[in-house]
């Protein structure tokens, strides 16, 4: 197919006067050298196609044409006459005619046949290039569809990722709050064992009050650490969150930018002002993923996202449940306490009450007890007399003299008289003397009294300290977080 972009008529006449060579003499060498141009597909003309060129007589150069001896004009001029025999018979010219026209109906038609196969691969190649456009176009629309479905798929996972986030972010919040609530009520509590350690005696007791303000420390204190040890599990929860809502944003962002170029190259026409050659970019692959993979990637995170909006969830009902738990706790607790002051209070009221009554009647009886002793002492006091008289008399009946110191009855009596008195007057000392310990006892009971109920006094006030301190304790809706 070389010489498709020529004609053979053209070919086959690229010499000059290629059929109808000049009448000139020629030599041997002149014939021997011409040689035709077979045109293609026409060798089938070569084998029996004659020379152009018949053998001619040679005239000597110097021999010049001589008229008949007749003396008539020859009829065909000396000169003319060696060229006749150089010209080509009838036979050459109308082999020649048939040749050129077998030639150009060659040549045409190998050139429609060009031409119509020409057409049809320029057809074909059309619609084979529209077609590939339009499939790349197609494959174009599918991958921007795609991209448009992973695109809504992380935007939706990032706003449940964003609420879940913001959700945790209250829990925590919540969590903080409440184990800062709980500060107040453990301060309260710290503050009443110390002012209970300020009472005296035996009311230092270790009571149901002490035993359920020391209850009521430790469940605060562990209240607080089990918030707080929560706030940090969900504050690295965040940390995940947070990563994972990186990775939607990133991968989200990259979808936007290929889902701006797929757009753009999807726009691309073959009128449009942008298009260029790129030679070579066919040859260097970039890509870093295949569509299973590219998928994957989108589907990984997606998967991650919610594992992490999970796990939020998981804490976020945890926490929901131990601000519940611990709130109910600490009211327990704190009515619990509240109720074992009261019910102390009651006790130290009443046992204060009973000591003050039996005060009164100690004091009742203290005065009795010295009105008694001073009747006693003037009971003693009026026996000394009659025990004079009677030791008088005694002594003075002792000086009768001779046979009248007789045992008679006034000596009998006067014995006894004295005897009797002794002993009544030993009787009323003793009995004095019971009288001034008895009241030396009334006496320190009633110091023990004064004391005990000084004590009592101290340890109402001590409570009752407490019990005011304690009016104030953090509402449900604190307790559970929302300041």
């Amino acid at each position: 197919m070389e010489s498709l972009g020529t004609t053979q008529l053209a070919s086959y006449c690229g010499r000059k006067s290629c059929l109808f060579p000049e009448l000139a003499p020629t030599s041997t060498a002149t014939r021997d050298t011409y040689q035709s141009y077979c045109l293609p597909d026409d060798r089938y003309l070569s084998s029996g196609r004659p020379g152009l060129l018949h053998k001619v007589a040679l005239v000597p150069a110097g021999s010049d044409t001589q008229f008949s001896p007749a003396g008539r004009p020859p009829t065909v001029l000396p000169a003319l006459r060696s060229s006749l025999h150089a010209r080509y018979s009838p036979r050459d010219w109308h082999h020649a005619n048939m040749v050129q026209l077998k030639g150009s109906e060659a040549s045409r038609h190998c050139a429609g046949r060009l031409n119509a196969d020409s057409m049809r691969l320029m057809q074909n190649k059309d619609q084979l290039t529209y077609q590939m456009q339009e499939d790349s176009r197609r494959n174009l629309g599918e991958r921007i569809s795609n991209i448009d479905f992973w695109r809504s798929e992380l935007i939706y996972e990032l706003e449940c990722l964003l609420k879940e986030t913001q959700a945790l972010e209250t829990a925590k919040q919540r969590l903080k709050c409440a184990a800062h609530e709980l500060q107040g009520p453990l301060k309260t509590a710290l503050e009443c064992l110390y002012h209970r350690e300020m009472r005296k005696g035996i009311d230092l007791v270790h009571d149901d009050v002490e035993k359920n303000l020391i209850k009521e420390v430790d469940a605060f204190k562990d209240c607080q650490e089990i918030l707080t040890k929560l706030a940090q599990k969900i504050n690295q929860q965040l940390g995940i969150n947070r990563d994972a809502q990186h990775a939607l944003e990133q991968d989200l962002s990259d979808k936007n930018s290929a889902c701006f170029i797929d757009e753009k190259c999807f726009n691309l026409r073959n009128t449009s002002n942008s298009i260029n050659f790129y030679h070579g970019v066919e040859k260097a692959d970039g890509t870093v993923s295949i569509p299973a993979t590219w998928a994957k990637f989108s589907e990984d995170n997606i998967r991650c996202s919610q594992h992490a909006r999970a796990n939020s969830a998981k804490l976020r009902e945890d926490a929901e449940g131990r601000l519940e738990s611990t709130s109910e706790e600490t009211w327990n607790q704190f009515i619990s306490t509240n109720l074992a002051f009261n019910n102390r209070l009651a006790e130290v009221a009443d046992a204060k009450n009973k000591l003050q009554a039996q005060l009164a009647k100690i004091l009742q009886e203290i005065f009795q007890t010295e009105d008694t002793i001073m009747l006693l002492e003037r009971s003693i006091k009026a026996k000394e007399y009659p025990l004079k008289v009677a030791q008088t008399r005694l002594e003075g009946r002792t000086k009768r003299p001779n046979i009248e110191l007789c045992c008679d009855a006034p000596q009998l009596q006067l014995v006894t008289e004295i005897y009797t008195i002794d002993d009544t007057l030993q009787t009323l000392k003793r009995r004095l003397q019971e009288a001034h310990d008895t009241l030396q006892m009334l006496i320190l009971n009633k110091s023990k009294l004064e004391h005990d109920i000084s004590v009592k006094a101290n340890s109402f006030f001590i409570d009752k300290k407490c019990m005011d301190m304690r009016k104030v304790f953090p509402s449900t809706p604190r307790l559970i977080g929302y300041a």
